[in-house]
């Protein structure tokens, strides 16, 4: 029997999504408790690899159990078996050519910013950004990530293409709070966290369009900009087709 579960988990409490052998990571924690509850070995499939300190309010996961378990009743027993730092929101049984990776239509990814006085309580979960913003020149720089590009020079690490679509980004700002929304289906490796980098430095007068539209237009001009630290960022929500 399939089952797909949607989860949330802080990210700094973990080094990453992926296995690892010893380190603690939220593929790990959710595998071990799965095992322990089909008592046969479980592998899980994410939709997508969150890197060491990226959380997560929607990440989603598929994986088979032996046994038939009811899904209310495999809610409560994941749950008290892997908080507090993961949470189970929900869990649906699927079909079986049903993906978590590949039957994805749409990601939403949030990368939040504090603007007020720095917090140590916030350390782990914004960026804490202490310099003037001009939201208008961030959206600006924004405007030209919509679309579909090769984003060789925003990737981190070797993939066999670099093309993606971002269907929309918008930034908002409450009080001290800024978030940086990004809308696609497919985001490579430190990619948002290199748009969001981008987004800074052209605030910050580091960088013109100019340069910016270079590295979206040529893969081989290279010129680095700043990543933005894991802290800030979320994989907020996923969209599938699922039948009810």
């Amino acid at each position: 029997m399939k089952y797909l579960i949607k989860i949330a988990y802080d990210g700094s409490k973990f080094y990453g999504f992926q296995r690892l052998k010893k380190e603690e990571t939220i593929q790990k924690k959710l595998e071990e408790a799965l095992t322990t509850l089909d008592q046969n070995p479980v592998v899980i499939k994410g939709a997508g690899r969150t890197d060491r300190g990226v959380h997560a309010r929607g990440q989603y996961v598929h994986f088979e159990l032996f046994n038939e378990i009811p899904e209310e009743n495999l809610l409560y027993a994941l749950n008290n078996m892997v908080h507090p730092f993961i949470h189970i929101i929900l869990i649906k049984k699927v079909k079986d050519d049903f993906h978590a990776r590949f039957s994805v239509i749409k990601k939403r990814y949030v990368y939040q910013i504090w603007t007020g006085e720095f917090s140590p309580f916030k350390e782990n979960y914004y960026l804490q950004y202490h310099q003037k913003v001009n939201l208008e020149k961030w959206k600006q720089c924004a405007n030209l990530f919509v679309g579909g590009y090769n984003f060789h020079n925003f990737v981190s690490g070797k993939r066999d293409h670099y093309n993606a679509i971002i269907s929309n980004i918008e930034i908002k700002q409450n009080q001290d709070i800024i978030q940086i929304i990004f809308e696609g289906k497919s985001f490579y490796r430190y990619m948002v966290r290199n748009l969001v980098g981008a987004i800074i430095d052209y605030g910050e007068n580091r960088c013109n369009l100019d340069l910016i539209k270079k590295m979206l237009e040529d893969e081989n001009y290279v010129y680095q900009l700043r990543t933005a630290p894991a802290n800030g960022l979320y994989l907020d929500e996923i969209e599938y087709e699922l039948e009810e």
